[in-house]
């Protein structure tokens, strides 16, 4: 499956109702590490079966930055049943993605 982009209008649908885990990544496309780190998404969302891969531009949702207290990016948070279980700052490869999703 390919990266999910998420935006004000599908976040409920994509994220909150979702019937798997979703990892969302808040990006900007100025941002360098965010930029490093899309590659490395994209090839964990080609791989997992079990984790639903979104991305959404910080600059596009900024209320949603701000109601999940996103103050650096790249940030990526795991949701399982609509409730934020984990979080990270900074850019990792696709194994470090995987293990923080437990894969």
């Amino acid at each position: 499956m390919s990266v999910i982009k998420v935006n004000l209008e599908n976040f409920s649908q994509e994220v909150l109702k979702s019937d798997k885990p979703v990892l969302l990544d808040f990006y900007a496309d100025w941002c360098g590490p965010c930029n490093m780190m899309a590659p490395e998404m994209e090839a964990f969302a080609e791989e997992t079966e079990t984790v639903k891969v979104c991305k959404l531009d910080v600059d596009e949702a900024t209320d949603l930055a701000m109601t999940f207290g996103v103050m650096s990016i790249p940030t990526v948070i795991l949701f399982k049943n609509g409730e934020e279980v984990d979080r990270f700052v900074g850019a990792r490869e696709k194994d470090g993605i995987a293990e923080f999703c437990g894969e």
